[in-house]
């Protein structure tokens, strides 16, 4: 096995110089081929550009670009060096340029990183942005890739990297604030392509087709890492060219022939409602063998209106398979069975929620729930359930989602005080509640308070903060939680907030779309409900927090 992750793609470009790595689709629809000599020699272009300004081994490289071939060579560039590259989203016309700045400089400085790379219409407001910091700024257009033809440069040395080094950091997503940084070792993401892909049964044969953003665990390890590393061909595009167009997924699962594919559970209900019959006419799909339901809760209702729509078309009900996953341990935790529809556990609704048991029932009595296996561990992975107090819990007991592999992160990057609160005695302490039947993990819910809308992870506080500065809502109290939405899949975020006076209808019309604005300019989120209470409304707890569940089963009683 390999000590580091670049072993295998220099090799590969010395070896099989024409091997198909990557097809990427321009948004314009524009369809380039990169064999392993081209990709091995932009990722050397990107490691002697940072050579030049003084990046060397264990330097840590943000990277502030847009979904493109540039983002995917620089990255590469970084760890041929040694250095460590962290991809930060990129600004959209949603979000609060300030605010994201303020977010980039605050990233740098704690981190200490000494490199960004970004576009040239954002060098000049990052470098005076991070002015008086130990951190250059380097743009793409000063990187010189001439005409890459593909010749593996005799000159390039790479960089000797052990196992232990750490490769890159994924940041926590959805967050104000300091975003934790997940520092994953070199050997803990090969130990992750193996079990991973042994789990998925991954082959020279396979393709994977993606569109999933490289920020996220999911699009950067099971749709851009795993497959450059494991030399099976990689067909991507633009996220925000799907959301737009959700039929070119579709279009090039057939044209390349793609077999693999992970979806967060929204995009099955997307891909229903925006993928009309006549963009799929000729289309084949027969050899798309998993289409992976991965990083928020799986529904049961949202695999069956995707098989109905897309049967059609030659998708097999054995290619809805599953998977939990997280950041902390590279990416997959578990995987349903490949080349079988994921199992559905029907249990009994209240005993879930209220005694925290498992309960089997038939799926036609009242008030029972399906909850869609998330598989059985990859290898090199353990799993535990345990209660409060951290003991073990039996199967079918509910309880907080524990973990310990060969795959987990090394560290929260020079966070020492919330590492040793997440890993105990080895353990990674998940957050995440679930349970265990017949050697299969099921996740039930979220230990906090977490939003998960569209895969995004969305922290309520965050959303609280917001409204608590917003004129016409009195501070202190307002309360924001998840409320599941059928129709797309995922869950939808509302907002509660007791207002600072009594409004006449127009004045609580103005206080909302102020307050929804700012939202999506700060958390690139759209809130799906808001609601101007008056005071008193809020069910605080014992101790004078006001308690997020509590207001949801109110909101749920007296909206819903």
């Amino acid at each position: 096995m390999s000590e580091s992750l670049i072993q295998p793609i220099i090799q590969r470009a010395h070896t099989q110089p024409d091997h198909l790595t990557l097809v990427f689709i321009e948004e314009n629809g524009d369809r380039e081929d990169i064999n392993a000599a081209q990709f091995h020699a932009k990722a050397v272009a990107f490691a002697r550009a940072l050579q030049a300004i003084d990046i060397g081994a264990d330097d840590l490289v943000v990277l502030v670009l847009r979904h493109s071939q540039v983002l995917l060579s620089a990255f590469w560039g970084a760890m041929y060096l040694g250095a460590i590259p962290s991809i930060f989203p990129f600004l959209t016309e949603k979000l609060d340029p300030d605010l994201y700045m303020e977010r980039v400089r605050l990233l740098v400085a704690h981190s200490d990183m000494r490199a960004v790379i970004t576009f040239p219409e954002f060098k000049p407001k990052l470098e005076k942005l991070l002015a008086g910091l130990d951190c250059r700024v380097l743009s793409t257009d000063e990187v010189p890739m001439g005409e890459v033809t593909g010749d593996v440069d005799p000159a390039w040395s790479a960089a000797e990297i052990s196992g232990e080094k750490i490769a890159f950091l994924q940041h926590s997503s959805g967050t104000t604030g300091l975003q934790k940084g997940v520092a994953l070792s070199h050997r803990a993401v090969l130990n992750q392509v193996e079990s991973y892909g042994d789990a998925i049964q991954l082959d020279g044969d396979d393709v994977v087709v993606s569109w999933l953003p490289l920020y996220h665990d999911m699009g950067l390890i099971a749709g851009f890492v795993m497959p450059i590393v494991a030399g099976v061909p990689v067909v991507m595009m633009s996220p925000f060219h799907w959301v737009r167009d959700p039929k070119i997924l579709f279009q090039a699962i057939d044209q390349y022939r793609g077999t693999l594919c992970w979806l967060p559970n929204f995009a099955y209900n997307h891909c229903v409602r925006a993928v009309r019959l006549r963009d799929l006419e000729g289309v084949d799909l027969s050899h798309w063998r998993a289409a992976i339901n991965c990083s928020e809760p799986v529904r049961l209702d949202s695999h069956q209106r995707f098989l109905e729509r897309f049967a059609p078309y030659g998708f097999r009900e054995t290619a809805l398979t599953t998977c939990y996953a997280m950041a902390e341990n590279t990416l997959a935790v578990t995987q349903s069975t490949i080349g079988e529809q994921a199992p559905v556990d029907w249990v009994d609704r209240t005993a879930l929620q209220e005694e925290r048991r498992a309960i089997p029932a038939q799926g036609d009595a009242p008030g029972a729930l399906p909850v869609v296996s998330c598989g059985y561990p990859v290898s090199g992975c353990e799993v535990a359930i345990v209660d409060e107090e951290g003991h073990r819990l039996a199967d079918r007991q509910v309880g907080e989602i524990i973990l310990r592999s060969n795959c987990m992160l090394t560290e929260y990057y020079a966070r020492p005080t919330i590492t040793a609160e997440a890993i105990r005695d080895g353990w990674y302490y998940s957050g995440d509640m679930g349970y265990i039947a017949d050697g299969q993990v099921y996740v039930s819910g979220r230990k906090n308070d977490l939003i998960i809308v569209s895969g995004k992870n969305i922290y309520p506080q965050d959303l609280e903060a917001i409204a608590n500065t917003q004129p016409g809502v009195h501070p202190g109290r307002a309360v924001a939680f998840g409320v599941s939405d059928e129709r797309l899949g995922t869950e939808g975020t509302v907002m509660v907030c007791e207002m600072e006076n009594a409004y006449q209808p127009e004045e609580k019309l103005a206080i909302e779309r102020e307050l929804r604005r700012r939202v999506v300019q700060q958390m690139d989120v759209a809130l799906a409900d808001v609601r101007l209470v008056e005071r008193k409304w809020l069910i605080k707890t014992s101790s004078g927090k006001i308690g997020r569940p509590d207001n949801r089963r109110k909101y749920l009683q007296e909206f819903r």
